[in-house]
C-alpha cells in the first residue's frame, strides 16, 4: 500500500494544528504533533467513514480520548471532506463550534465531546459493547494518551473490555513519554506497557507511531485479530512535538503557543518537509 495519501494528510495536520493554535492562542500542540501520523493513517486508509453520510449506521466509530489534541482531529475530518477546511480558521474563536478541547456539538464526524481525562475510553468502549448486543459489524477505535493511563477509568476499561471479548474494539496509545509537566515516567510509570496491557487480556501491538508503513502493517493485525475475543490496543511509540526539532521532546510545548519567531521557524520547518 502507498503511503502518500497518510503522509500528505499528516503534514496537513499538523500544518493546521500550528496554525489553529497561534490563531486561537490555544495549546497542545506537542501532544497534536505525536499523534498526527497515526491519525492520519487511520482516516486516509484504515476507517470505515463517509463525510457524505456522518452518521451513517455501518460507520467506525472514532472517539479521542485525549480531548485537549482535538484540533488534531478537527483538520483530519476537514480535510477528509466532513466540513471546510476553511472553517478550521474559526477554531477557539468566539461562536465557533470547534472547541479547544474536542465536541461533538454541531461538528459532523467527532462521535464524543471529550476532555476530562479517563472518560473517552469508557464511551468508546460502551459503544463497542453496543455493537456486540447489536450484532453490529463496524469497529469502534479510540485513541488515548500515556499520561491518561494513570487514570483508573482506563484500566476499569481494559478489564471490562476483556470480559466481554469486545474484538471490534482497537484503543490506539499515544505514548510521546510525557505528560503535562514531567516526563511520563517521573510521574507514574508505566513500563512495561505491553505486558500490562497483555495481562489485561488484549492482543497488543507494538509499532513506531511515526513510520507510516509499520502504521498500515499494525492496523491491518488489528483488524485480523477481530473475532479472536480479544480487545486489541496499537501502542504507538511517539515523540511529543514530531516535526519541530525545537518541540520535540520538550515538555514546555504541552502547554506553550508558537508564537512570532517561534511560529515562524516551526512553520518553515513543516514547510521543508512537506511530502
Amino acid at each position: 500500500m502507498s503511503n502518500q495519501k497518510s503522509l500528505e494528510l499528516a503534514y496537513k495536520i499538523r500544518l493546521h494544528g500550528l496554525e489553529m493554535t497561534n490563531r486561537g492562542g490555544t495549546s497542545h500542540i506537542g501532544s497534536i504533533f505525536s499523534m498526527a501520523d497515526f491519525l492520519a493513517v487511520l482516516y486516509a486508509d484504515v476507517v470505515n467513514v463517509n463525510p457524505k453520510e456522518p452518521k451513517m449506521p455501518s460507520r467506525d466509530r472514532v472517539l479521542l480520548s485525549k480531548g485537549h489534541a482535538g484540533a488534531g482531529v478537527y483538520a483530519a475530518l476537514a480535510e477528509s471532506g466532513f466540513f471546510p477546511v476553511k472553517e478550521l480558521e474559526t477554531h477557539c474563536q468566539n461562536g465557533s463550534r470547534l472547541s479547544g478541547h474536542v465536541s461533538h456539538k454541531g461538528v459532523p464526524g467527532v462521535e464524543a465531546s471529550t476532555g476530562s481525562l479517563g472518560q473517552g475510553m469508557p464511551m468508546a468502549m460502551g459503544m463497542a459493547m453496543a455493537a456486540k448486543l447489536n450484532h453490529e459489524k463496524h469497529r469502534v477505535y479510540c485513541i488515548i494518551g500515556d499520561g491518561e493511563c494513570d487514570e483508573g477509568a482506563i484500566w476499569e476499561s481494559a478489564l471490562i473490555a476483556h470480559q466481554f471479548k469486545l474484538d471490534n474494539f482497537i484503543v490506539t496509545i499515544d505514548f510521546n513519554k510525557i505528560q503535562s509537566l514531567a516526563p511520563v515516567e517521573d510521574t507514574i510509570a508505566l513500563e512495561p506497557m505491553d505486558d500490562k496491557w497483555r495481562s489485561f487480556g488484549w492482543h497488543v501491538i507494538r509499532v513506531d507511531g511515526h513510520d507510516h508503513t509499520a502504521l498500515h502493517e499494525a492496523y491491518e493485525e488489528a483488524k485480523a485479530a477481530m473475532g479472536q475475543g480479544k480487545p486489541i490496543v496499537v501502542i504507538a511509540d511517539t515523540i511529543k512535538g514530531k516535526g519541530v526539532s525545537f518541540m520535540e521532546n520538550d515538555v514546555l510545548w504541552h502547554y506553550r503557543t508558537a508564537r512570532g519567531e517561534e511560529y515562524d521557524a516551526a512553520l518553515k520547518e513543516l514547510e521543508a518537509h512537506k511530502p
